[in-house]
């Protein structure tokens, strides 16, 4: 018990000699994680909205009158039990003038410029919503629906839209896990530098351990335990911050509904954690890797040991 009390006095005391490096190190990993932390909640945020939106109708098909342009009585009912049955189609439904206008009104009841502009509802066309299995078989669902001219006036679709979004998803998906990796290495190589450092201003009191016969790893776990914490807190700074930006960002972000810009605290805690564990895994990579080179020399497998080392 006595041991691990020492070490721990070790690593601490050690932190408290070096501490313009070791807040270097730690804004380091800061910089490092919260960037990539907060790519993962712009892709996560890009991602919750394409599922609104592909839950929501993908084509809409506007629809002549009936009775006129030779369109028969019932035209609209017989086309929309038709769309029910294609395979690529969940859903559909048919809005006629009637509720059209009133949607109109709804859409419309803050902008009273765009109801005066209206005088006539009736030039509001009937139409049929159309949700799909998936959003790959909108241009084949055009594609059908743009057959029947007798009926379909216009066809639009927010599918293509979405499929941009889901490829700028899954470009920032890439990109997010590409900047972990760089960053992360960064933090690593900035913290190996730290311990580095630290060793350095210890040179002698570690080449006195050695002399008594101090195991390499005797000497090496309270520089373990100053990566480690400088790992975690430098984690636990970046998780901080892009929760209380993202929060930030949601509360923001009330007014708009076309858009949820809030993100479940289960994922940030799934996630959080997994950054807090890449933190203490990048610092104590960065210790070995600081460690490795003087523990060798020390031992004499390596190079020369500088004078005063």
């Amino acid at each position: 018990m006595s041991r691990i009390v020492y070490l721990i006095r070790e690593a601490l005391s050690s932190l408290r000699r070096n501490v313009l490096i070791v807040i270097g190190a730690v804004l380091a990993v800061f910089i490092s994680l919260a960037l990539a932390f907060g790519a993962l909640v712009v892709n996560e945020l890009l991602g919750l909205n394409i599922a609104a939106w592909q839950d929501g109708t993908h084509v809409v098909a506007f629809l002549y009158d009936e009775g006129q342009n030779n369109v028969p009585v019932g035209a609209h009912e017989s086309l929309l039990q038709e769309v029910l049955e294609w395979d690529e189609v969940e859903n559909a439904r048919l809005v006629s003038k009637a509720e059209a206008w009133i949607e109109f009104q709804r859409i419309f009841e803050n902008d009273q410029q765009m109801l005066d502009a209206l005088r006539d509802p009736t030039v509001l066309p009937a139409s049929i919503r159309i949700e799909l299995q998936d959003i790959r078989f909108h241009e084949t669902t055009r594609f059908r629906l743009e057959q029947q001219q007798q009926v379909v006036r216009q066809v639009n679709t927010a599918a293509e839209s979405i499929e941009q979004l889901q490829n700028l998803s899954q470009v920032l998906r890439t990109l997010g896990l590409g900047l972990a990796v760089v960053l992360g290495v960064a933090a690593v190589v900035l913290i190996a530098n730290t311990i580095q450092l630290a060793i350095y201003a210890r040179r002698e009191e570690v080449a006195i351990m050695k002399l008594v016969g101090a195991s390499n790893w005797y000497i090496r776990v309270p520089f373990l335990l100053e990566g480690l914490i400088e790992g975690v807190v430098g984690a636990a700074l970046a998780v901080f911050a892009v929760w209380v930006a993202s929060d930030n960002l949601a509360k923001a972000g009330q007014s708009l509904e076309l858009f949820k810009l809030d993100i479940s605290n289960q994922w940030f805690f799934r996630w959080g954690l997994l950054v807090l564990l890449f933190g203490a895994i990048a610092g104590v990579v960065g210790s070995l890797l600081g460690l490795s080179r003087y523990l060798r020399d020390a031992d004499g497998t390596g190079p020369d040991i500088p004078k005063g080392f």
